[in-house]
């Protein structure tokens, strides 16, 4: 198996509060695989830690098999991992046009060809050239994400770290994000890590997850399992009472 991404050991504290305890895993390249838990139990920790934009205190975090530290200011990291936030409405800059939301990166990670690249941005996510030069409040939520998603895939990332990137959008627009996202991984040969309270988007978007509780994992199984109901842990199976009306989709 090759490794897009490997974590040994992490553990991230906020004033002596273990965030992440000793977290261990291990995602294929291409794979899709989704982390799960109750508010509280790291996911969200854990992205950021992956990303960069929290530090992370001990273990070890190898990207294509290169291995980063907590901090990290490698320009080539952050083109190679990307990731796309949970509300559409505050990741983008509300005084920035799309246009200069999409060119940003682009002039940071040394790319020319931008008008081609933009252009191509755009409408790889469902957006016409008519949406270059508008405001995010300009924009309906399912749009901003949308741009949201453009903006990460624009500078041609390995990995793109999703951190409930549906949960703040109508149900009639979730559906219409998961499946571009889901193109896009196809298209790009991409490696994606899902964070979601959801388990019907994990199961039908990841082909395995890990279970959070307390800042730890506690199960590791194929997304396969859920609807078959073959996992170790109560924890698990509380999750899986909790979410009604759950179905793999």
């Amino acid at each position: 198996m090759t490794k897009a991404l490997s974590i040994r050991d992490m553990v991230v504290t906020f004033d002596e509060y273990r965030a992440l305890d000793e977290v261990s895993f291990d995602i294929a390249t291409g794979e899709s695989f989704g982390i799960v838990g109750e508010s509280g139990s790291g996911k969200s920790t854990l992205l950021r830690a992956v990303t960069g934009l929290n530090s992370f205190d001990s273990g070890t975090l190898e990207v294509d098999g290169r291995r980063f530290s907590g901090h990290r200011r490698d320009k080539e990291f952050f083109r190679t991992v990307q990731m796309v936030f949970q509300d559409p409405y505050g990741s983008l800059h509300p005084r920035q046009t799309v246009d200069r939301l999409l060119l940003e990166p682009l002039k940071i990670h040394g790319f020319a060809d931008s008008e081609v690249r933009i252009a191509r941005a755009l409408d790889e996510v469902g957006l016409g050239s008519g949406f270059r030069f508008r405001y995010s409040h300009q924009l309906s939520g399912g749009q901003r994400q949308r741009i949201a998603v453009a903006r990460a895939l624009i500078v041609e990332p390995k990995i793109l770290l999703l951190d409930e990137p549906t949960s703040a959008l109508d149900a009639s627009i979730q559906a219409e994000i998961l499946n571009l996202l889901e193109q896009a991984r196809k298209d790009r040969g991409l490696t994606f890590v899902m964070v979601s309270h959801d388990l019907a988007v994990i199961s039908h978007m990841c082909e395995r997850l890990a279970v959070m509780q307390h800042g730890k994992v506690v199960e590791t199984l194929s997304a396969d399992a859920l609807p078959r109901r073959e996992f170790a842990t109560d924890y698990t199976r509380e999750l899986m009472i909790a979410s009604e009306g759950f179905k793999r989709v």
